[in-house]
């Protein structure tokens, strides 16, 4: 199946739903590999489809997702950030894991929602104009009415591999 085909799109966005879901948001780390080079790596299967996310961090963190279909890499995505010096790190994590449950856009099935709150806490995940599964930025916040921006992370990704280059 290519990228030109309208079930791929189909079949690449509800796999990018479950995988998200299967991922970092459903908190087991038990599931997690810890690799030699510090690294931890996150994988989920379904089909003809991998899943692959492998990370650095601690605070800051940054790492990569990568999906295959049919052991061929078809998209990725890199992303980094932090949590503000001073704040409750396991804490805002694990309302973020709770915000990337709540992830809605089919369309787009990236991060978390556009923006969800939770008792003090807000999360916000705004998109570049005109992005597209194919080719994407964002970033993600979350604050308190207490002590503002606690936390953000950058992203960016997109369809990869499609024509011999090098």
């Amino acid at each position: 199946m290519d990228d030109r085909s309208p079930d791929f799109w189909v079949l690449l966005q509800r796999f990018l739903a479950e995988a998200n879901r299967h991922g970092y948001a459903a908190g087991e780390s038990k599931n997690w590999i810890k690799e030699p080079d510090g690294s931890t790596t996150i994988d989920y299967e379904f089909g003809f489809w991998r899943y692959h996310d492998n990370f650095f961090g601690g605070e800051p963190y940054g790492g990569r997702e990568v999906v295959f279909y049919e052991g061929k890499a078809v998209w990725m995505m890199v992303y980094y950030g932090w949590v503000e010096v001073g704040q409750d790190a396991s804490l805002i994590y694990r309302f973020l894991r709770e915000a990337l449950l709540k992830q809605n856009d089919e369309n787009l099935p990236l991060r978390g929602p556009k923006s969800y709150t939770n008792l003090d806490f807000v999360y916000r995940c705004d998109w570049s104009k005109g992005s597209t599964l194919c080719c994407f930025s964002g970033h993600e916040q979350i604050f308190n009415r207490e002590f503002g921006l606690l936390y953000r992370a950058h992203f960016e990704g997109g369809l990869v591999d499609r024509s011999v280059a090098i």
